[in-house]
């Protein structure tokens, strides 16, 4: 086995979810995937854990949503388990990254709010979720095998203590914030309310690689439109210059130049879809090379994510209210040139440059 498998398998149970002795652990992932699968049964029996194994297929799910009449109901033994389980690990990675791109939206989302309950059960656990190097994800990010396995083990294996202190810079400047306002090219200009919310710092614990700070906007603020000019794989599709227009928080219009009847299944999940749920900003400088990989992306220190649909509970303030929602899809706004985020009119990145960082320009 790659050495590098067990490192990895070890900062996901030691800094991602600090898993001890008498945990019930629950480990999501493909049979691709099954050496850091093994990896972690290891780790979980050092420490006197007690792990379990889901195999996430997609050709299995492919098969079940595609042959299923769309009346979904909630795995209420799924359910059960995620309520007795301590910490969950999630791993990705594809052979085929389109396998479930034949399914149609509409069953996908569907499928989606039967399992709302299951998401927010595992969402209130400790959890993490991480990447296996695959020659799937690799075609899919242009690269060699070789190349993408080392550009997903650098990204994991970073020094986590010191991109806390570095993202640290940015949460405190936001933790006092009334107003962000981002700016990019002619076509972005939104402004929204953080008021009451928190902000989170995620250095590799929920997410492996971790890379940004992330907040909820006051659910009903968010105003302006968006073009979100990087692409986004979705339910095995791409999606393409997607535009979209808030006005008293929710969205009011879109469009997209490729799979917008993907984006329509999106939107029309459930009410709470067409809210942002999240507001994040890369901080990653290790991650240089966009992968198609939203764990990977939406780290990237030039960027601004949002994501419609379901607000992180610990975001949200004890006065204002959750966005709740079966989905949480993050879209990408580059923010490398003509750029600003502004923050209760203070402008606190440049061109992707922060304020805190050399060769940041105020004006």
């Amino acid at each position: 086995m790659d050495p590098r498998i067990r490192e990895h398998a070890r900062t996901v149970v030691d800094h991602s979810t600090g898993i001890e002795s008498g945990d019930y652990v629950v480990i999501s992932a493909p049979s691709a995937a099954s050496d850091l699968v093994v990896a972690l049964h290891e780790e979980c029996a050092d420490r006197g854990a007690h792990p379990v194994s889901l195999a996430s297929d997609s050709r299995a799910k492919r098969a079940f949503l595609r042959n299923h009449d769309g009346d979904f109901e909630t795995p209420e033994h799924l359910l059960a388990m995620y309520e007795e389980m301590d910490a969950y690990v999630a791993v990705r990675g594809d052979v085929n990254a389109s396998e479930t791109a034949d399914v149609d939206p509409e069953t996908n989302a569907a499928y989606r709010r039967a399992m709302e309950p299951v998401l927010q059960e595992r969402l209130s656990k400790t959890w993490s979720l991480t990447q296996y190097p695959t020659s799937g994800n690799a075609q899919l990010a242009g690269m060699s095998t070789d190349a993408y396995e080392n550009f997903v083990w650098d990204a994991v294996s970073l020094d986590w203590e010191a991109q806390r202190e570095h993202q640290e810079q940015m949460v405190e400047i936001l933790d006092d914030a009334d107003e962000v306002r981002i700016k990019s090219g002619e076509e972005t200009d939104v402004r929204m309310r953080l008021t009451g919310n928190e902000t989170l710092n995620d250095y590799g614990e929920a997410n492996l690689p971790g890379g940004e700070v992330f907040t909820a906007p006051v659910k009903e603020s968010v105003e302006g439109e968006v073009h979100f000019d990087m692409p986004l794989y979705r339910q095995g599709r791409e999606i393409e210059d997607v535009r979209v227009r808030f006005e008293d928080g929710r969205v009011e219009s879109y469009s997209a130049g490729r799979n917008e009847d993907v984006l329509d299944g999106i939107f029309e999940t459930d009410e709470g879809a067409r809210y942002l749920g999240e507001l994040g900003i890369g901080m990653n400088r290790e991650i240089d090379q966009f992968t198609y990989n939203m764990l990977f992306d939406e780290k990237m220190g030039d960027t601004v994510h949002m994501a419609v649909g379901s607000a992180y509970p610990d975001t949200v303030g004890e006065e204002n209210e959750r966005n709740e929602s079966a989905e949480h899809v993050d879209m990408i706004v580059d923010m490398g040139e003509e750029s600003v985020i502004e923050v209760d009119g203070e402008v606190v990145q440049r061109n992707g440059t922060f304020q805190f960082e050399d060769g940041f320009e105020s004006a």
